[in-house]
C-alpha cells in the first residue's frame, strides 16, 4: 500500500506552504497511507470528528473552537476528544496554537504543523500533492513518446527496433518522455500519468550508437518530463504468410488494461518496406480522428454498403416502369 512519511511530506512542501514544526517531533516517521474504503482527496480535511482525516487541518473556525473547550468550565480533554488516530496535525491562517492541543501532540508523538496561509488552499496543495505521491503505480518496459500531443507507449519483444523508432519520430519534431522502464501512475481513475525514472531521464540506447542523450541532441522540445497515456503501439514480427492473414477491413477496438485503466492499443506488424514512423504518426491522427468521433474504416464500409444498395433500388425502379 503507498505511503509517506510526515517528514517527506514537510521536507517536500515546506516553503511552498510556509510550513514550521511545532510539536510532535518525536511522530516525524509516522506514514500517511492510502485507505481501502476512501479516495486520496479524503487523506486531507478540516478537522471532523466523524469522518477522520489522516491529515488533520485546523482553520479559524476549528481553532476558535478549541480555544472555547480551554476555557471552558467543564474543561473536555483532548484524550476523550480525539478518541481516533492522527497522522499529522497542522494548524493555518498563522493562527495561535492552542496549548492543550500543543500538549496533546507532543504526548502522543503526533506531529503538529503550523502554516501562515488559508487552511483552502493548504488542503488543495497537500490533496494535489498526496494524489501524486501516493499513486498506485507499475513499470511496463518499452518507449514512451509524446507524438501530436499523445503519450504513446511502444511496445514489442526486444530487437524489433523500438528505439530506432523513437529515434526518427524524435527527428521528426515529437518528444521522448522515458525509455526502457517507464513508470505508470494511476493519477485519478481512468487517467495513467507516465514518467520517466531519474536515472534514465534524457536518454535513449540505440543498438550501435549507444546511449544518446536526446536533450543535448535535439534541444530542450525534445523531452517531457511526463505525460498522459493514451496508445499504446504493439510491434510485431511479420512475414509475407502473417501480412495474407490480415483482415485489412476489420473493425476491432483493442485495449490493454494497466491498474485497472482501460488503454487503447494497436498491433502494428514490422516487415521489410515499411515506413514505421509514417504508420505511427498515422495511427495516432487515426486514434485522434476517432476520439472526435470519426472512423475511417467504418466510412468507408457504409459507403462500400450504400453503393451495393444502389443497383437493387435502380432494378426496382425500372422494374416499376
Amino acid at each position: 500500500m503507498p505511503s509517506i512519511s510526515v517528514r517527506k511530506l514537510y521536507q517536500d512542501n515546506q516553503h511552498k506552504l510556509q510550513l514550521a514544526w511545532a510539536a510532535g517531533a518525536a511522530g516525524g516517521d509516522n506514514r500517511i497511507a492510502v485507505e481501502a474504503d476512501r479516495p486520496v482527496l479524503a487523506l486531507v480535511g478540516h478537522l471532523n470528528f466523524i469522518h477522520h482525516n489522516q491529515v488533520q487541518v485546523l482553520g479559524i473556525a476549528e481553532v476558535a473552537y478549541l480555544h472555547r473547550l480551554e476555557q471552558a468550565e467543564h474543561h473536555t480533554g483532548l484524550n476523550e476528544l480525539f478518541n481516533f488516530p492522527m497522522t499529522l496535525v497542522i494548524v493555518a491562517n498563522g493562527l495561535p496554537i492552542p496549548q492543550s492541543l500543543r500538549d496533546y501532540c507532543h504526548t502522543h508523538n503526533t506531529p503538529l504543523l503550523t502554516s501562515k496561509l488559508e487552511s483552502p488552499y493548504l488542503m488543495d496543495v497537500l490533496r494535489i500533492y498526496l494524489q501524486r505521491v501516493l499513486a498506485a503505480s507499475t513499470i511496463k518496459h518499452g518507449v514512451f513518446l509524446d507524438v501530436f500531443e499523445i503519450g504513446v507507449l511502444l511496445t514489442g519483444k526486444s530487437g524489433l527496433g523500438k528505439s530506432e523508432l523513437a529515434l526518427e519520430l524524435i527527428s521528426r519534431g515529437h518528444s521522448l518522455v522515458a525509455d526502457d522502464a517507464i513508470e505508470l501512475y494511476r493519477t485519478a481513475p481512468e487517467n495513467l500519468e507516465g514518467r520517466c525514472p531519474p536515472v534514465l531521464r534524457d536518454f535513449l540506447e540505440v543498438r550501435g550508437l549507444g546511449v544518446l542523450n536526446i536533450r543535448h541532441m535535439f534541444g530542450e522540445t525534445a523531452i517531457r518530463p511526463k505525460k498522459t497515456l493514451r496508445l499504446i503501439i504493439n510491434l510485431v514480427l511479420a512475414d509475407d504468410d502473417y501480412m495474407k492473414t490480415l483482415d485489412r477491413l476489420s473493425i476491432r477496438t483493442e485495449t490493454e488494461t494497466i491498474l485497472n485503466v482501460p488503454v487503447r492499443s494497436v498491433t502494428l506488424p514490422v516487415a521489410a518496406g515499411r515506413n514505421l514512423a509514417v504508420l505511427v504518426e498515422a495511427a495516432v491522427r487515426n486514434y485522434i480522428l476517432q476520439r472526435h468521433g470519426k472512423d475511417s474504416t467504418k466510412e468507408f464500409l457504409e459507403r462500400h454498403q450504400s453503393m451495393m444498395n444502389k443497383p437493387e433500388e435502380n432494378s426496382h425502379e425500372n422494374n416499376l416502369d
